[in-house]
């Protein structure tokens, strides 16, 4: 049972080897103080209400000075020191070096040293790989993307992908934003100066005004500019949103084709400022969705080919 002793500077624990009391550095050094004034040992015990063995480890101890001058004897941790059942090491240098060889995640590192023989369960990998710095703790901020199942495109708007790219000019950054529906191939670009979930969603909202169908599904790699925020406004609007897999690029096929296009046959064309952009982009969508034919369209544009559908 643990007992506790009132003192007239705050609670201690008898038996216990730690305390949070910020009054008892001040009670230890004033209780040294005094038997070196001259009171016994037991005296300074009886007077604060501590043990005579507690006064005699104190006087043992180092004093400090805090920024008012006055000496404290501070108190000190209980963290042992180390584990009976701590990695060694070694072992730890092997999770270490395993991880840097090919930079692969905890479980996978954790698999190759059993493969090798070497016994460490995963918890110690992962708390190992933390404390040498080699894991990005994930932001508290972030939240998990849902994905919802990919709808087959056979009708305008079934599908739309959207991406961003990106351009650095000196110490000057402008993006584009690309957009592309996968059943019609009708597609739109727009220069911009930032890029963030406002400027997203105005994107999309620009776009259903050029388009002559409505959105279904949008779908969208996993960059901070297709965050929560963007798929809730875009819920709104009545268009849902989906995140194409984690390192998966190829998702998202259709659009970064569609960016290459962009890029070759447009802007690469024209000088790389944003006012140049702009005025290409222009003339290059009207081209794009009215004249370019497409093998995937039976050798049409994307304007006829909605107009053939009706």
């Amino acid at each position: 049972m643990v007992q506790y002793l009132v003192t007239t500077f705050g609670v201690e624990c008898m038996y216990m080897s730690y305390t949070n009391n910020p009054n008892l550095p001040r009670v230890r050094a004033e209780a040294v103080r005094l038997v070196k004034q001259g009171w016994s040992i037991r005296k300074a015990a009886k007077h604060f209400g501590f043990s005579h063995c507690s006064v005699r480890l104190w006087l043992k101890k180092k004093p400090v000075y805090g920024w008012h001058g006055r000496m404290e004897i501070p108190t000190l941790s209980s963290r042992p020191k180390h584990h009976p059942k701590q990695l060694s090491d070694e072992k730890i240098s092997l999770i270490v070096k395993q991880r840097l060889k090919r930079n692969r995640c905890a479980e996978i590192v954790h698999r190759e040293l059993l493969n090798q023989g070497i016994v460490i369960s995963l918890s110690s990998v992962k708390r190992t790989l933390k404390r040498q710095g080699l894991i990005r703790a994930r932001s508290s901020w972030k939240r998990w993307h849902f994905a919802e199942a990919r709808p087959v495109a056979i009708l305008a708007g079934d599908l739309v992908q959207i991406d961003t790219i990106h351009f650095v000019i000196g110490d000057k950054r402008f993006y584009v934003y690309t957009l592309i529906d996968l059943a019609s191939r009708w597609a739109y670009a727009k220069v911009s100066l930032r890029i963030n979930t406002w400027e997203s969603l105005n994107f999309v909202k620009e776009a259903l005004q050029h388009s002559r169908f409505s959105f279904k599904m949008m779908q969208s790699d996993h960059g901070s500019e297709f965050s929560v925020w963007f798929t809730e406004n875009l819920g709104k609007l009545g268009i849902n949103h989906r995140h194409i897999r984690v390192r998966k690029s190829n998702d998202n096929g259709h659009i970064e084709r569609f960016n290459r296009t962009l890029q070759e046959e447009c802007l690469n064309r024209v000088n790389q400022s944003p006012k140049a952009f702009h005025a290409a982009i222009n003339t290059y969508m009207s081209y794009y969705n009215n004249e370019r034919l497409h093998f995937g369209l039976k050798f049409l544009a994307p304007l006829e080919w909605l107009k053939a559908i009706g």
